[in-house]
């Protein structure tokens, strides 16, 4: 990364997205052993090499702003102020969960800090995202959402139908597109025709393509968007470019057949965002390297500590079954 970008001129910005990044990963890490230990029911899917999106754009957002996410959503929670025991009691079903224990990996929702909500179905948030804009808009609120989605989404025709609607409207509302290079086991050249930023430019939508693996860059980007949707002109759409180290879902281990792993171990050597993310901060003297030791250790200890929790933390009582299912007829 270049001395000539500093984005950010406070030391504690810089140190904050660098420790958003290290829990990111941190929680998935163990999310991961969660699965492997038989400890966690249903799957997960990993965001770990993804980091640098969502604390890009989160950081550009105040608690106020609304994000919709995705199955592969712990990230865009961590970035966007989740903690680690809510967040891992949720994974095992407890009632100290976000949802309390109900919606699981794929279905976190952090109202307190603007996370909408993770769906389960591939685009399944676009209408919701689109929606809260909308709302912000008629309600005369200052609020930008974020709509994060994966480039395999870009096959459902909804995201074609919610671009029309904020592009007629000028919403304020941010597509973010996280192109990991994958669709599930098919590659995503195999799967999408053509430029996915010219689906955006066919509605009039201002579009971006930027290295999803720089931090500094992503959120110079996301900080301009999110300051000019304020002001009334969005849409705007953007492509990061990004790869997940893991398989498509914590099952997904054996994936010679659809991903070489030369090209995991490339990505993984050279292109990690939180490792080069720290050689830039070291070269800019920011901070050294025992410090950023030190913030990797604190960080694991609480992600392994918020676990001990979550596993001994309780499940809820039967009588919740129908609890935020039906809306109560009292007057």
């Amino acid at each position: 990364m270049s001395a000539a970008r500093k984005d950010k001129s406070n030391r504690e910005d810089y140190l904050r997205m660098y420790r958003q990044m290290v829990r990111i990963r941190a929680f998935e890490d163990n999310a991961n052993q969660l699965y492997l230990s038989a400890k966690m029911p249903g799957l997960t899917h990993m965001y770990s090499g993804q980091e640098a999106v969502a604390v890009g754009i989160c950081e550009a957002l105040t608690p106020d702003d609304k994000i919709t996410s995705t199955h592969r959503g712990h990230g865009h929670c961590v970035a966007k102020g989740a903690e680690f025991k809510e967040m891992f009691c949720e994974l095992l079903g407890k009632e100290g969960g976000y949802c309390r224990g109900k919606g699981g990996s794929m279905h976190i929702a952090d109202q307190a800090n603007g996370n909408l909500g993770a769906n389960a179905i591939v685009g399944g948030s676009m209408g919701i995202a689109t929606g809260a804009a909308l709302s912000a808009k008629r309600l005369g609120k200052n609020d930008v959402t974020v709509c994060f989605f994966g480039d395999g989404a870009t096959a459902q025709g909804l995201l074609y139908e919610v671009m029309n609607m904020a592009a007629l409207w000028n919403l304020p509302v941010i597509y973010a597109c996280e192109n990991n290079g994958y669709s599930e086991y098919t590659r995503t050249d195999e799967i999408a025709a053509g430029s996915i930023t010219a689906r955006a430019d066919a509605f009039g939508i201002e579009s971006h393509q930027v290295d999803g693996q720089d931090v500094l860059a992503v959120n110079k980007l996301a900080t301009d968007l999110v300051a000019r949707a304020r002001k009334g002109e969005g849409p705007f759409f953007v492509e990061l470019m990004t790869y997940r180290y893991h398989g498509h879902h914590v099952g997904d281990i054996n994936r010679d057949y659809y991903r070489p792993k030369d090209e995991e171990a490339e990505w993984k050597k050279n292109r990690d965002p939180i490792t080069n993310f720290g050689k830039w901060l070291e070269t800019q003297k920011i901070v050294t390297a025992d410090e950023l030791v030190g913030i990797n250790n604190e960080i694991k200890a609480e992600a392994e500590a918020a676990v001990a929790y979550a596993e001994k933390a309780a499940y809820p009582s039967v009588k919740e079954v129908d609890m935020h299912v039906f809306a109560s007829n009292a007057a």
